[in-house]
């Protein structure tokens, strides 16, 4: 199941948050006042002593030999011995009681083998209804834990609603895990309501812990608008704001899928009236956000607010609206901020010319790009295999054959990773000016890379070599073709067809001229 699973569950958590408000100042006088207040109570009040036994008494010398014989048995037991009987006959052999940890032993036990998981509800059910001592919580939390891990998340939600069947009061601790659980494992967010009402009948109020469980949960499914409404309801329920949620929640807005109607500057602000100072991070994840969802100049508006506010942006966030910006075409802003970047005096990584190549690119000005090129070297920034890949595929695009194969072999010279991509760039380039030669010799030297060059490329050159009448050349393609297991497209077969009916008709009017002439004679 997942966690949100249809539009209606945010109308059922805004019935959830009044409802939470409601249960909340009736059931204690601290909600009314402020803040500090609350949080000064809840930190220092003192709740009412269990009607259980409030200490287990230390154990003696007889249940330290009882636990050392059910360590010794439960080790060596045979498969068809149950761990419960195990327990009794130990202790019983000492006249002692058996203690909680002597259960929490075995319940332990049990977890780790599959085949004993039948025997945890027939320990749980000799707890309820045979001991008398009050039932660790942590006994508890471990099974929830245990129940969620292996994918049983029903029986974690049931184990927690019949705590109090064992004499033990739940608290915040096993809410939590519970909350954990059906987080992580992507249950209904009704079922995850269900279970915040219900524990405050309990009384069982929700912690900043919980809500902390809550807003991570939603934002690692994307759901950062919702979890946006379980932080105001954190700040309104009287505790503090986390500044780490709430940079959880700016970095978690990039990755939202569906970012229609989401006004990540809106968040923001709201996160400002909260008590909230974002840094440059925050910012850097709010320009992230826009540059995902194409709005550069919106990116470059965020910016801009940054300078203002005395924050100085780094080139991380330079190169995100630069991005941004040449995504959109915006290219004299582009232009701007980069030599913005330069007057600051911050220093362009590979990302920043790798950017900035790409517009340059895009707008046809490959001289510029070369010349960009030859800085980034004279600048100490080593131009990588993606850098390449774009003044080549820029430079073939252009017809700038000469340049394009001057960078190519300027690569080979440096050693650097050549790719598959980068290789049929070139060759199509130069089927496509008709050099069949130097196409055909360096498809083998792609093929002798281990390389696999696409149908298309293969098409092309086998329909100029057709055209040429080097036939041999042409089969010795195809052979690799299917090596290699690429399918011949129609134009590869076209061509071949064709070209050998011309080389037949050529050789028929040779015989008929050859049969002429000697008939003449």
């Amino acid at each position: 199941m997942s966690i949100f699973s249809s539009g209606e569950e945010m109308s059922l958590f805004r019935r959830f948050v009044p409802l939470h408000m409601k249960l909340h100042s009736s059931s204690h006088s601290y909600s009314a006042r402020s803040s500090m207040d609350n949080y000064f109570l809840r930190k220092r009040r003192k709740w009412p002593l269990s009607p259980y036994k409030t200490k287990w008494q230390e154990e003696t010398l007889t249940h330290q030999f009882a636990m050392k014989k059910l360590v010794e048995s439960t080790a060596n037991r045979s498969p068809k011995t149950l761990l419960l009987s195990i327990l009794i006959d130990s202790f019983s052999t000492y006249e002692c009681d058996p203690t909680p940890n002597a259960y929490y032993f075995i319940l332990k036990t049990a977890t780790k083998n599959p085949s004993e998981w039948d025997e945890i509800p027939l320990i749980l059910d000799h707890i309820g209804r045979v001991e008398k001592f009050e039932t660790p919580e942590y006994m508890f939390t471990y099974l929830i834990k245990f129940y969620g891990d292996s994918n049983m998340t029903h029986l974690a939600y049931e184990m927690f609603f019949t705590m109090p069947a064992f004499r033990c009061n739940p608290s915040v601790k096993s809410l939590n895990c519970l909350i954990w659980v059906l987080c992580k494992n992507n249950y209904d967010l009704r079922i995850v309501l269900q279970v915040l009402v219900k524990s405050q009948l309990l009384n069982i109020w929700v912690e900043e812990s919980t809500f902390k469980i809550l807003i991570r949960a939603l934002c690692r499914i994307g759901k950062a608008n919702y979890a946006v409404d379980f932080l105001k309801l954190m700040v309104d329920s009287g505790f503090n704001l986390d500044a780490n949620i709430c940079s959880l929640i700016l970095s978690t807005m990039p990755e939202v899928k569906d970012c229609d109607g989401v006004d990540i500057w809106g968040v923001l602000e709201e996160m400002r009236k909260l008590g909230y100072s974002p840094k440059r991070v925050d910012l850097c994840n709010v320009i992230r956000f826009y540059v995902k969802n194409g709005k550069g100049m919106d990116a470059l508006e965020v910016l801009n607010k940054m300078k203002m506010s005395g924050m100085v942006p780094d080139v991380v966030c330079y190169n995100l609206v630069l991005n941004g910006l040449i995504f959109e075409g915006e290219y004299s802003n582009a232009d701007e901020l980069f030599d913005e970047l330069l007057v600051l005096g911050l220093n362009p990584d590979i990302v920043t010319y790798n950017v900035y190549i790409n517009g340059l690119c895009k707008q046809v000005k490959m001289v510029e790009a070369l010349r960009m090129l030859g800085c980034m070297e004279d600048l100490g920034c080593k131009p990588e295999t993606n850098t390449y890949h774009t003044i080549l595929d820029g430079l073939c695009r252009c017809g700038m054959l000469s340049s394009a194969k001057e960078v190519f072999w300027q690569m080979k010279s440096k050693g650097l990773q050549l790719s598959s991509q980068m290789y049929g760039i070139v060759i199509n380039c130069m089927i496509r000016n008709g050099e069949v030669d130097e196409a055909y010799n360096l498809l083998h030297e792609m093929v002798g890379m281990r390389f696999v060059p696409q149908s298309i490329t293969f098409d092309g050159l086998i329909g100029l070599l057709c055209k040429k009448g080097s036939f041999s050349e042409v089969m010795e393609l195809l052979n690799i073709m299917v090596t290699k297991n690429v399918v011949p497209g129609i134009r590869s077969w076209e061509a071949f067809v064709q070209a050998l009916s011309s080389a037949k008709e050529e050789r028929n009017v040779e015989v008929e001229v050859a049969s002429g002439t000697k008939g003449t004679k």
